[in-house]
């Protein structure tokens, strides 16, 4: 069984990104309401950042509430939305413990007031920490996060603080929730769907792409150290040719 003892820790990605999926079909799997899914994959959260934190990955970003998810019936939502806050209050001392910056994207006007004040209170307590930046994305979509980013380089043209022909890829990337963040370069998703969800579009156009067939509340450090592997194994080339790269 892979362990953690068994990476390069000079190869590792500086940027993982994790669609958390399947906690409501391995509830039903069970016999149980979704929400009890949800409430166990809180525990792998917990796991995963731990762990990430012991590899030494600098960036983690978590897909954690969608701009479809308030579509899902209202009992759930309510219920995540409480989830988060519990879990925002639980976890301040582990992550000043691990050194650990928690970041939020995506619409977080959206999310009720609890939620948002409790989040604000975590990443001010938090933000002087340096080992690892958690971002957790809320209320996010990536096809919203661009149209909004197209928006404000248009105003700013209109306005000439922009000029068309200096529009590139910083200036795109600067006008984006991630715009402190670097790019991802490991993606992964559980549950064995093969889709990206809306998730940071911009972002993993050159990300390793890591799809695994465990819901999230099975997932642990075996598999976690599994994907990392894999990409540890694979030649990310960026357009190049392997000659190029020897």
């Amino acid at each position: 069984m892979n362990t953690i003892k068994d990476l390069n820790e000079n190869k590792l990605p500086k940027h993982l990104a994790i669609i958390m999926d399947g906690n409501g079909r391995w509830a039903k799997k069970q016999g149980k309401l979704r929400v009890f899914g949800h409430e166990n994959g809180v525990k792998r959260v917990k796991e995963t950042v731990e762990n990430c934190a012991r590899i030494g990955i600098k960036y983690l970003t978590l897909y954690t509430f969608s701009t479809e998810n308030w579509n899902r019936p209202k009992f759930e939502v309510d219920t995540l939305m409480n989830i988060l806050v519990s879990s925002l209050k639980k976890e301040v001392k582990t992550l000043n413990k691990n050194n650990i910056r928690l970041n939020a994207i995506g619409n977080l006007d959206s999310l009720p007031d609890k939620a948002k004040t409790e989040l604000r209170e975590v990443m001010r307590k938090t933000a002087e920490n340096t080992a690892m930046t958690l971002t957790l994305a809320l209320s996010y979509g990536s096809r919203e996060e661009l149209k909004n980013a197209v928006k404000e380089i248009s105003v700013k043209v209109k306005n000439n603080i922009i000029s068309p022909e200096n529009i590139d890829e910083t200036i795109i990337n600067n006008h984006l929730y991630t715009q402190n963040l670097p790019d991802v370069d490991l993606l992964i998703r559980t549950s064995g769907e093969h889709r990206i969800s809306n998730f940071l579009l911009w972002q993993i156009a050159y990300a390793e792409l890591h799809f695994i067939d465990v819901f999230w509340p099975d997932f642990s450090e075996h598999h976690l150290v599994g994907a990392i592997l894999d990409y540890q194994n694979r030649e990310r080339r960026f357009g190049k040719t392997s000659e190029q790269l020897n």
